[in-house]
């Protein structure tokens, strides 16, 4: 007779909410009062919200945080490998997103066991989605170094990034992060501050980078995530830099009126003159 596989559970990465607890889903209540264990960023926070959504946390809790996440790894698998339900909760927002989960994650994976989400709130994709930047494509960079020399590295890595991008901050380090974006992305760079999402004093402040740091240079509280528009392709050539750029194309044999599409797309001219300028430039 064969003999039955053994019963695999589940690791479930749950998001919880970023302020308003109205935001927690109905999922998120029911895994918390099922799971067989529920490893919290923060114990005492999450009975607070269980308090506060009225949920009885049915199995055991336990704390599963940056400075344990590797050494827990391997006993929350274990629950997962003898068929428990194991849910992983960080104090708001979602598992694995500059928060405790990544390595539980990549352990379950390595391992072959399953691994899920129970997604909701995000404070990476509300910033996002309020900060009136293109959401076509974006990059989250998460917290910057601290270190003056170290963050002014970092972002000067990310001076020609054409996607729009997302950072955290801490409020009391604020207005240094934003004066360093100025030295790197430039004074007029669009940028909006996001403060205390979905909370009772929500603010989102849109405006070119300059005027953001010299705003925060006064006093600034609560959770921030900060949002940059991308670099603008040609921003700062000349005409003859963008004619020399078509030509080039051009003579590596890309059609002239496709190089002067994209080119004055990218730069954001007009085709007409760029072409005009090109034909002058090649006949000269």
């Amino acid at each position: 007779m064969c003999t039955p596989p053994s019963p695999v559970g589940r690791l479930v990465l749950a998001a919880t909410p970023i302020g308003d607890v109205e935001d927690a889903s109905a999922r998120l209540r029911r895994l918390l009062a099922e799971a067989d264990v529920v490893a919290a960023e923060d114990t005492r926070r999450l009975r607070a919200l269980a308090a506060r959504l009225g949920v009885e946390i049915g199995g055991r809790v336990v704390s599963h945080h940056e400075h344990n996440e590797a050494e827990r790894a391997a006993d929350l698998l274990e629950v997962v490998a003898g068929g428990g339900t194991v849910v992983v909760v960080t104090d708001a927002g979602m598992p694995a997103v500059s928060d405790p989960g990544f390595r539980v994650v990549t352990a379950a994976v390595a391992a072959g066991l399953p691994v899920t989400a129970a997604p909701g709130p995000s404070a990476v994709l509300t910033a996002l989605a309020l900060s009136g930047l293109p959401t076509d494509r974006f990059c989250f960079e998460g917290f910057v170094p601290r270190k003056p020399g170290e963050r002014a590295r970092a972002l000067a890595d990310l001076a020609a990034e054409r996607r729009t991008m997302i950072f955290f901050e801490a409020p009391h380090r604020l207005g240094e992060l934003l004066a360093a974006m100025v030295d790197a992305f430039g004074a007029d760079r669009p940028a909006a501050v996001c403060r205390e999402l979905t909370k009772t004093y929500e603010e989102v402040r849109r405006a070119p980078l300059a005027e953001l740091a010299q705003w925060a240079t006064g006093e600034v509280r609560g959770e921030i995530v900060v949002v940059v528009g991308g670099a603008v392709r040609g921003a700062g050539l000349t005409t003859a830099d963008l004619v020399a750029e078509v030509l080039a194309r051009a003579d590596a044999g890309e059609r002239l009126k496709d190089a002067v599409a994209d080119v004055a797309v990218s730069a954001g001219v007009v085709k007409r003159d760029l072409y005009a300028a090109a034909l002058s430039a090649r006949k000269g």
